[in-house]
C-alpha cells in the first residue's frame, strides 16, 4: 500500500469524481484510475462503484477511508516532528480561515508574519468557520482561524482571541430604524437575512429568539456577511453583522438590555505535532490575544 495510491483513494473519496481528484493531484484522469486500480489489486477489495458518471465508496471503501487519514496523518505527523529538530520556521503552513475574518482580522497578522518568516509557504484556504474546523478535526488544516463553536471536539483545542460584538441592523429608512423603541417581538415580525443554518453565528442568534419565545422571520439566507450588509443595505430585510462592519450603510437597532457577541479565535487537532512554522503563526495570535499593537 503506498502514500501516492493512499492519496489518490482520499482525494475521489472527497471529491467523488476521478477528473476532479486528477486535477488537485495534478494528475491525469488514468494516472488516477491506475492509482485506484493498484491498491484494489493490493488489499483485494473494490474500494468504489461507478455507476455511469457516479462515484461513490463500498463498504470496503467507507471502512478504509478514516485508516486512510489516519496513516496519512501519522506521515505528517511524523515529518513535522523531524522537521521541528533543526528549529527552523520554514515549510508549508496550512491555515484555515473564514472570508470574514481573512479581510478584516487577519491582514496585519499574515503581514507581520510574512515579513518575519519569508521562508515559510502559506497555504491559505478561505471557507466557512464550520468547514474550517472540519479541515482541523481531520488533520487537513495545522490551523483555523475562525468564528468559535459554542462546543469542540476533546481533540480540538479552542483558544479566543478577538470578542466580536454583534449588532442589530437594517436600513436607514427601514420602518425598524425610524422607531426609536422596539424590541425583539417587534424585530420578529419583519423579514429577516441570516447567515445558514449550519453556522455558528446563526446558532448565537437564533438562541437569543428562542430564549423569548420567539422564531425570527428569516426569508433569506446566505453566508458571506458582505452580500447580507448589501441586502440589509438596500432595505430587503434586517439581520445582524458584526459592529466592525458597520457604517452609514446601515443603521444600528438599539435593543435595550441585549448584547449580543461571538468568539473569534483558532483551533488546532491536540493529537498533531504542529510545525515551527503553526508554532510561530500562533505566537502572534497569542500576542494579538494579549493586546498588543501592530506595525
Amino acid at each position: 500500500m503506498d502514500l501516492a495510491s493512499l492519496n489518490a483513494f482520499i482525494a475521489i473519496a472527497e471529491t467523488g469524481s476521478f477528473s476532479e481528484a486528477g486535477e488537485r493531484l495534478h494528475l491525469t484522469q488514468p494516472a488516477v484510475s491506475k492509482r485506484i486500480a493498484a491498491l484494489e489489486q493490493q488489499l483485494g477489495v473494490r474500494l468504489f462503484d461507478r455507476l455511469g458518471r457516479q462515484v461513490s465508496l463500498t463498504e470496503a471503501g467507507r471502512a478504509l477511508q478514516p485508516r486512510a487519514y489516519q496513516i496519512l496523518g501519522v506521515l505528517d505527523d511524523t515529518r513535522r516532528a523531524l522537521s521541528n529538530l533543526n528549529g527552523e520556521i520554514g515549510g508549508r503552513l496550512t491555515l484555515a480561515t473564514s472570508h470574514h475574518i481573512g479581510l478584516h482580522r487577519l491582514p496585519p497578522l499574515l503581514r507581520a508574519f510574512t515579513r518575519a518568516h519569508p521562508q515559510v509557504a502559506l497555504d491559505i484556504q478561505f471557507l466557512d468557520s464550520e468547514v474550517a474546523y472540519e479541515e482541523v478535526l481531520h488533520g487537513r488544516a495545522e490551523l483555523a482561524v475562525i468564528t468559535l463553536a459554542p462546543e469542540t471536539h476533546a481533540t480540538v483545542k479552542a483558544v479566543p482571541v478577538w470578542d466580536d460584538p454583534l449588532d442589530f441592523v437594517a436600513a436607514p429608512e427601514h420602518p425598524l430604524a425610524r422607531n426609536s423603541a422596539i424590541g425583539l417581538p417587534d424585530i420578529a415580525r419583519h423579514p429577516a437575512v441570516f447567515p445558514g443554518g449550519n453556522t455558528f453565528t446563526h446558532h448565537i442568534v437564533r438562541r437569543l429568539f428562542e430564549a423569548e419565545g420567539l422564531t425570527p422571520n428569516i426569508a433569506m439566507s446566505t453566508n458571506y456577511l458582505e452580500t447580507i450588509k448589501m441586502m440589509v443595505s438596500i432595505g430587503l430585510a434586517w439581520s445582524v453583522l458584526p459592529r466592525t462592519m458597520l457604517d452609514d450603510q446601515v443603521a444600528r437597532l438599539p435593543l435595550p438590555g441585549i448584547q449580543l457577541s461571538r468568539r473569534l479565535g483558532y483551533i488546532l487537532h491536540t493529537e498533531r505535532t504542529l510545525s515551527n512554522a503553526a508554532k510561530a503563526f500562533m505566537a502572534l495570535l497569542d500576542e494579538q490575544r494579549s493586546g498588543l499593537a501592530w506595525e
